[in-house]
């Protein structure tokens, strides 16, 4: 593993706000927990195990849900992540403790009732089984690990332990996404026969992570927990042993989607990518992907493509499913949703009736210069709105479906098992690039 030679260190100041901005505005959003202090006796007592960015983002939504407790945040940066958590916490009336390696966190604390692991992809297999083998209900980041054998251990611990494994594909918990599966493409079939998928996020061009000189980690520490420096640390999701790339970091939670939506699993990969833009020897992972899947479903095959792009940011992120009466664009951003009818479609009434959908602008033909142009060339179908509003962080619906589960008044959105199934999918596509070549699934792959 090469180590970043050009990574920047920057000062507090500059540090604060780039890592304030990621973390969610957490230390310029006090509102968050109104009433926070009011413990019950229904309370989860939880650990975050994991305190960077991604942590923060979790604790964050954690904060706007009645009845968690925090007791623990674990992080081996405990120059800075571990102990802005910590006091940001006691500041909210959580009384916890402070921990550098989990093990001692596991050993002391007795009374937790869940963990959340927020940690590097390549932790993710320990540090979730043996909070699971310690009688604890794991809540665990995506990519379950950044290797299929990893994701295999966290499946069978779930099993073994009898305890509650929620991935975190959060688009599963939300609800204008279970709105357009169960109600638009499970009851209403309101696409027809579902043709082509395609998909993306794209990013625009972002310079290395950096950190203050005053709070960096001690070498022999950052060496114990397996890296090389701090430029390693802080861009770890650029490093093949740590994580899986752009592909497995952002693609896996959209094309996670394309499988839940067909309720099928992929039949192969073709993927092109490479390290197209950034230095390889600190980016080693591929900065462009595009992939394309084919699956199986009883109305024949489907071809979805997707690509992920970390040099240019147009349009951002969405999901597109297409079929032969309909189009659904669907994103976590509220403003990318809408449902397209196509002009030899039924008339979708009904199903403005029953809310399934809001009904379009009046509908106008538009004319230039006294020609009505070509209804089957130039006019864009009409667009439906989604009858679901939704404000709340991204996270906070899975992050409640997994508390409620632990309660035993709900069941889980993303077990083990279904997270499994992802993992297979997507980190098989940087196989594909790498081989440039189809790579074939064995259905057998995907279930344990």
């Amino acid at each position: 593993m090469v180590q970043n030679k050009n990574a920047k260190v920057i000062n507090r100041r500059q540090f604060i706000k780039t890592s304030t901005a990621a973390g969610a505005s957490l230390i310029l959003a006090p509102h968050v927990l109104k009433g926070a202090k009011s413990f019950g006796v229904d309370d989860i007592n939880v650990a975050l195990l994991g305190a960077g960015a991604q942590g923060q983002v979790l604790m964050n939504a954690c904060l706007k849900i009645p009845g968690i407790r925090f007791k623990a945040v674990c992080d081996i940066w405990k120059e800075y992540n571990q102990k802005r958590v910590y006091r940001l916490l006691g500041k909210y009336g959580h009384k916890l403790n402070a921990y550098e390696d989990y093990r001692e966190m596991l050993a002391n604390e007795k009374d937790l009732d869940a963990v959340i692991v927020a940690t590097p992809d390549f932790w993710h297999a320990e540090h979730a089984t043996a909070c699971l083998e310690a009688g604890l209900n794991v809540y665990c980041e995506k990519e379950m690990s950044n290797t299929l054998e990893g994701a295999k251990q966290i499946v069978r611990a779930a099993k073994k332990s009898g305890k509650l494994l929620q991935v975190g594909h959060q688009r599963r918990s939300n609800p204008r996404y279970i709105h357009c599966y169960e109600k638009l493409i499970k009851e209403a079939k309101i696409l027809g026969h579902i043709t082509t998928i395609n998909g993306q996020w794209n990013r625009a061009v972002q310079p290395d992570l950096g950190w203050p000189e005053k709070y960096a980690i001690p070498q022999p520490r950052l060496e114990q927990y397996g890296f090389q420096s701090m430029a390693q640390f802080r861009n770890w999701r650029w490093y093949k042993g740590f994580g899986g790339g752009p592909i497995v970091d952002l693609g896996s939670h959209q094309i996670d989607i394309f499988s839940w939506f067909l309720d099928a699993v992929p039949l192969s990969v073709m993927a092109s990518g490479g390290t197209d833009y950034y230095d390889s020897q600190t980016h080693e992972w591929y900065d462009t992907v595009m992939a394309m899947f084919e699956y199986d479903t009883p109305k024949g095959l489907v071809r979805a493509f997707y690509q992920t792009i970390t040099t240019n940011s147009n349009m951002g992120y969405f999901e597109n499913f297409m079929g032969d009466q309909g189009t659904l664009q669907i994103s976590e951003s509220a403003g990318r949703a809408g449902i397209y009818r196509e002009q030899s479609a039924p008339l979708w009434d009904k199903w403005v009736d029953k809310s399934f959908l809001n009904a379009p602008a009046e509908e106008k033909i538009p004319n230039v210069n006294g020609a009505v142009l070509d209804v089957r060339e130039t006019v864009a179908p009409p667009k439906y709105e989604l009858p679901v509003t939704f404000n709340d962080p991204y996270h906070k619906p899975h992050l409640e479906n997994f508390f409620n589960s632990i309660r035993g008044t709900d069941t889980l959105n993303c077990p083990a098992e279904v997270g499994y199934e992802t993992a297979v999918a997507v980190l098989k596509v940087n196989e594909a690039v790498e081989k440039a070549s189809l790579v074939k699934y064995d259905r057998n792959e995907f279930t344990l």
